[in-house]
């Protein structure tokens, strides 16, 4: 018996059918005993099949029905005489402990019929019809049916009740079509012994899952696997290898096609019309593109392979498949890890289906957003355990950082080319750094710091954690930062200065470890690396070179860059908060220890945020950094305009408002006494940060911060 889909006119395996719970009705219909006014009451979610009942059936231990065993009955509206039979298989909680046996359209009365040699009587045909021994309702749709057969029990009085129930129904989960069970002569594969050999693969931990959790799903359906039906009636795929002899009615299995029947040497022979299942011919790909049966090289190198991504929706579709498929035929198994990630599902996280309409397709969204774009914002939104909504703002991002990527490579390479650097100088920098700039040390500890996160994060299958990690350093630290204050070092006349080797050895390295994430963009600018500065000594693509992956121990220190960003990050916020004119300088004090700080560097920093910054060497930091703004020079360079001192006053007495609510709550007796003690110590956490937030703005009113 076969899964059939009427509408794809096909065979389908047990795992091709998606199963759904409906609201459907259980029909009782009574069924006279021969020669008795005795009638027993059968209970069935589908009455168009019981036209082709040959039995019915009761639990051997049902003392209920003792008595009928071996009795007949005659199948309404047919009149067909059939037995009563006993069978386990029948569950005395369903209905009134009474089944039809429809051998020909029900999977479990499939096997009842072959255990009591039943009659198989097929009333539906391959169209989803009833067939000619449908009596009246031949060519009927088996719905339309349905409703016919249900009226005619009612009209003879056969129909006891109906009754409201759900019905688990299986769906073909290409088109959605409700299956048909039928017999049919098909292929099959017996799995049990090839399911045991998969099993013990894993338990034996030949194979890991990753996350492990996905073994208890694996092993419960691979314990309970069924043989499987490889045959397809379709137009595509494998043909399958087997010729029918017309002449003496036998089968040859061959790799070609045989000119003769091997058993009665007749020219009569006609190859199987049907194809492999898709499944089948996929779960041969890992060795059967490496030249296997022979031992070629390929399959000697590549064979088993380490890692094997995939979704969860094809776990036993295709991993499983190759599981089995691949220690039949090679003794080996095809991969040592499975890492199982979340489904790609349209915005609104419903899974993609071609009925439902809300396919997205890949390649007109790596048209538009580019193929890396893509791909970092597919990652980043692949945490472990959850699913993945494919929203056009993630690639807009993801577009967005390959934009950055490629105009920061722009700027490096426009100063690298009015320099005279036609060389990269061999070696880390890390481990013998000549440079005495303070964000080559700081960049440095950086890379260091992206290097062992990523790599530890590849270790464990954290690939949104790699893509992340890399996207901080890039963006944030590469090109924010670094860059920011590197292209105000950069000067026609650097020759071969330290900062250059720095620089681009930096860059370099974030190609490399971008690289798996974005393969084309950072291929195309590690090839105008090599070629602008002829670098023999790198390989011809950057996938053959080694990937980072050693920090690198580092002496220097990198807090003096540090404090520069907390100086231009505070200066930044400041200016926004008060609502100063970005274009207006201001005086600043900076206390500084010896050597922190060089003319340049105090030169960039001006450069960076608009200060004319005041530097005394002290031993007290405790006030490292403060801005001076004079009330006077607020009021004469429109510091705080008329219309900002207006939106400030309103923003103070809204907050004084909510703080006077907050203290209402705080200060009533018999609401803290019932109130939970995490609620109260929010709201003083709000008391603390509306009085707070309200000193601020008032000095900030006052022109006194």
């Amino acid at each position: 018996m076969v899964n059939w889909c009427p509408r794809c006119q096909t065979a389908i395996s047990d795992v091709e059918t998606a199963h759904e719970a409906v609201e459907g009705h259980l029909w009782h219909i009574r069924y006279p005993i021969k020669d008795s006014d005795e009638a027993l009451i059968v209970a069935t979610t589908r009455p168009e099949t019981m036209l082709g009942d040959t039995a019915v059936a009761v639990d051997p231990g049902d003392e209920r029905y003792s008595h009928l065993h071996g009795k007949t009955v005659i199948l309404p509206l047919v009149g067909r005489e059939i037995p009563v039979i006993t069978d386990p298989l029948v569950d005395q909680t369903f209905g009134t402990g009474v089944v039809k046996v429809t051998p020909a359209h029900d999977p479990n009365d499939f096997e009842m019929g072959r255990r009591h040699g039943l009659a198989f009587v097929k009333v539906i045909g391959e169209d989803a019809r009833m067939t000619s021994l449908g009596g009246p309702y031949v060519g009927l749709d088996r719905f339309e049916a349905r409703k016919r057969v249900v009226a005619a029990l009612e009209q003879s009085g056969e129909l006891a009740k109906t009754e409201s129930y759900t019905v688990n129904i299986s769906k073909c989960y290409r088109c959605n079509t409700t299956i048909e069970p039928l017999v049919s002569v098909q292929w099959y594969v017996r799995t049990k012994p090839l399911a045991q050999a998969a099993i013990n693969a894993v338990r034996s931990g030949r194979i890991r899952f990753v996350p492990d959790d996905r073994e208890i799903v694996f092993f419960q359906w691979m314990e309970n696997i069924r043989d499987w039906c490889i045959s397809r009636q379709l137009w595509w795929g494998h043909r399958i290898p087997a010729w029918h002899c017309h002449n003496c009615h036998r089968i040859t299995v061959a790799r070609e096609t045989p000119p003769t029947c091997p058993h009665c040497h007749s020219t009569e022979l006609e190859q199987d019309s049907d194809v492999l299942d898709t499944w089948f011919s996929s779960g041969l790909w890992p060795f059967s593109t490496l030249g296997w049966p022979d031992p070629t090289e390929d399959l000697v190198t590549f064979y088993p392979t380490s890692l094997m991504i995939t979704g969860f929706d094809i776990l036993f579709f295709w991993v499983s498949r190759m599981m089995m498929l691949g220690i039949e035929c090679t003794g080996d198994v095809p991969f040592r890890e499975v890492h199982i990630h979340g489904l790609v599902r349209d915005p609104d996280k419903q899974k993609m289906s071609k009925t439902k309409g809300n396919v997205i397709d890949p390649l007109i969204i790596m048209d538009r957003f580019g193929t890396d774009a893509v791909r970092i914002a597919l990652l980043i939104s692949a945490a472990a355990g959850s699913d993945i909504a494919l929203k056009e703002d993630r690639m807009e991002s993801g577009q967005g950082f390959a934009n950055k990527l490629w105009n920061a490579s722009r700027l490096l390479f426009m100063n690298l080319e009015r320099s005279k650097v036609t060389s990269l100088t061999s070696g880390d920098p890390r481990e013998s750094p000549r440079s005495t700039y303070i964000e080559d040390t700081w960049i440095f500890e950086r890379l260091n710091r992206a290097i062992e996160i990523v790599n530890r994060a590849l270790e464990q299958h954290r690939y949104h954690e790699v893509a992340q990690t890399l996207w901080d350093f890039a963006w944030h630290d590469f090109c924010d930062w670094y860059l920011e204050v590197k292209k105000l070092r950069f000067r026609p006349d650097s020759g071969e200065d330290e900062h250059w080797r720095a620089a681009l050895f930096i860059y370099e390295s974030m190609l490399r470890l971008l690289h798996p994430v974005m393969p084309f963009i950072t291929e195309e600018l590690w090839q105008r690396l090599v070629q602008t500065l002829a670098i023999r000594s790198l390989s011809r693509s950057i996938s053959l070179e080694p990937y980072p992956s050693q920090p690198v121990p580092l002496t220097a220190d990198s807090a003096p860059f540090t404090l520069l960003q907390e100086i231009v990050t505070d200066a930044r916020e400041q200016r926004v908060n008060r609502k100063i004119d970005p274009k207006i300088t201001l005086s600043a004090s900076l206390a500084v220890r010896a050597g922190e700080f060089s003319l340049e560097d105090l030169s960039i920093l001006r450069s960076l945020t608009r200060l004319e910054i005041t530097q005394s060497r002290s031993t007290d930091l405790s006030e490292r950094f403060q801005l001076r703004i004079e009330p006077a020079a607020a009021a004469q360079n429109g510091i705080l305009s008329p219309e900002a001192r207006a939106r400030l006053a309103k923003e103070i007495a809204n907050q004084q408002r909510a703080l006077e609510n907050t203290e209402r709550q705080l200060n009533n007796s018999e609401f803290l006494s019932r109130a939970p003690e995490k609620v109260i110590a929010s709201l003083r956490a709000k008391r603390a940060e509306y009085q707070i937030q309200i000193a601020k703005n008032k000095k900030l009113l006052e022109g006194r911060e």
